[in-house]
């Protein structure tokens, strides 16, 4: 596998004293984690690794392990735990992962989290050898917003059709009531934003990620940073736990703290 599959590459910029190192970057859907991963890479010049990315790359790229997953697919079946880590592995031999890389969509259950934390302490050469990450192992941090601020984010949202300008009729909506500023367009909205689904997904996220979170807690490599703010003050808060968690190392157990 190229390094085709790292979703930017770019010289970083960041003030970060520390190097990054494997970054696990959680939170519910909506909580704005995706603009918070491109802040990142952009900011360290370090990966971000989807697990979607990397089932697409494979499958597409007709790899051996993107075969398996197809085929798999093909009859209805989720991937494997697995075949999603032989895919990370792969893509953790990447030069580019060197200095560290943003985990998105993974590790998502506590088999994976153990698996990861096995796989790059586990190198030949020393630990974090097979992981990249300049061997550091996995820090988490968790990106909170309150449900009903979650709910606000993800059912008023509307979308224009023609040139994709994204709304919310409760945080950013448009002048004229759901219509386009750009170009009049009646706004649409996507059928899966709406309470009942995003009720489904809150529930499946937390039974997964409860553990997940457990498991770092305990190791002390976990922080939480508030997701209410804005975009600049909850990027300042990733970076600040990250650098937090990287100086003092793995903190007494059971410890944790929170970003606000």
């Amino acid at each position: 596998m190229t390094s085709a599959v790292a979703d930017v590459h770019v010289e970083a910029k960041g003030s970060l004293q520390v190097k990054p190192g494997p970054i696990l970057l959680m939170g519910a859907p909506g909580v704005g984690k995706g603009t918070q991963a491109k802040e990142l890479v952009a900011k360290w010049g370090i990966p971000q690794i989807s697990t979607g990315d990397l089932l697409r790359y494979n499958r597409d790229h007709g790899t051996p392990l993107g075969l398996k997953a197809k085929a798999i697919m093909a009859e209805g079946h989720l991937v494997p735990d697995e075949l999603v880590n032989a895919m990370v592995a792969e893509r953790l031999k990447q030069p580019d992962t060197a200095n560290g890389y943003i985990l998105d969509g993974f590790p998502r259950t506590l088999g994976q989290a153990k698996w990861l934390d096995e796989h790059i302490g586990a190198g030949p050469d020393g630990p974090g050898r097979k992981g990249g990450g300049g061997a550091l192992p996995v820090i988490a941090v968790s990106i909170t917003v309150g449900y009903n601020e979650l709910l606000r984010r993800i059912t008023g949202r509307r979308i224009c059709p023609v040139c994709g300008t994204i709304y919310n009729i409760y945080l950013q909506p448009p002048k004229v009531d759901e219509k386009c500023d750009l170009d009049g367009t009646p706004l649409v909205r996507r059928s899966d934003d709406t309470e009942e689904v995003f009720r489904e997904r809150m529930r499946t996220y937390e039974s997964q990620t409860a553990p997940v979170v457990e498991h770092y807690r305990a190791l002390g490599r976990f922080e939480e940073v508030d997701g209410a703010q804005a975009v600049s003050a909850v990027a300042a808060g990733v970076e600040a736990a990250v650098e937090r968690l990287r100086s003092s190392g793995t903190k007494a157990a059971g410890t944790e703290t929170k970003t606000k």
